[in-house]
């Protein structure tokens, strides 16, 4: 795989967390956001105790807090969207400071904000604990498929530079006093687009010609073979499992 990449969503440190295999986090990370999802909306309290689940593993990771709430930002426009449901959702109707809004329109908010926050928040977590070269090689280890593999190590590998590149040529148009201001600007954009679709295109034409004169075959070599431990594997199931006690505590507790 190379060297690693950086990213602004990895902290780097020593904790319980980091040092786990990268591929038990991953299993720990879906397992836990599966039963997020499959927990009844109205057991809030559920959704309390899964948050509560979530700080301590950043506790243990030592990720602060306002690290996390930042990197939360991202799912911003699910917020916007879910704030948008007690207005348009037909269906009994109640008051909130005077203002008419949807019963369905307002658990369907609920829904989606407790469940999407939770389950990005075990996202950032994970990419706060693991590094990207270690997020490939766990996916190796659980037999992925290659081609996927390899996609997603070639994206990371030069998203920077065809980014790099993107920046040039804004940096040449703004050199020569272009400025878009306005719909009839559009065509040089486009121009620009199609100019960089180009050269990332021969960019992987040359590297994947590079590749094979060096004895590519259409698979990259395993680099890592080394299993996780049993101990390992419990500390890593210990949030999912945990969640799914909590999931199945709320399910028993709706059986009539």
């Amino acid at each position: 795989m190379g060297a690693g990449h950086a990213h602004r969503l990895h902290r780097p440190g020593r904790s319980p967390v980091h040092e786990l295999p990268p591929h038990t986090k991953l299993v720990a990370v879906l397992g836990f956001v599966v039963v997020v999802v499959s927990t009844p909306r109205e057991a809030v309290w559920a959704f309390a105790l899964y948050a509560l689940l979530l700080a301590g593993v950043a506790g243990a990771a030592r990720v602060p807090a306002g690290f996390l709430l930042k990197r939360l930002l991202i799912e911003v426009p699910f917020v916007a969207f879910a704030l948008l449901m007690p207005f348009v959702v037909p269906g009994e109707r109640t008051e909130l400071l005077g203002v008419p809004l949807s019963v369905p329109g307002l658990w369907g908010a609920w829904n989606v904000l407790a469940k999407g926050t939770l389950g990005v928040a075990a996202s950032v977590l994970l990419a706060a604990t693991t590094d990207l070269r270690a997020l490939l090689l766990g996916l190796q280890r659980l037999r992925m498929p290659p081609l996927l593999v390899q996609i997603a190590s070639f994206m990371i590998r030069y998203g920077d530079v065809v980014t790099d590149e993107m920046r040039r040529m804004s940096v040449a148009r703004r050199s020569r006093g272009f400025e878009a201001r306005g719909v009839r600007h559009w065509g040089v954009l486009a121009g620009s687009a199609g100019a960089l679709f180009i050269r990332s295109y021969e960019r992987g034409e040359r590297v994947h010609l590079a590749m094979v004169s060096r004895g590519y075959t259409g698979t990259l070599p395993v680099l890592d073979e080394t299993p996780a431990t049993r101990a390992e594997w419990a500390r890593a199931a210990a949030l999912p499992l945990t969640a799914l006690l909590i999931c199945l505590i709320c399910l028993l507790g709706r059986t009539p």
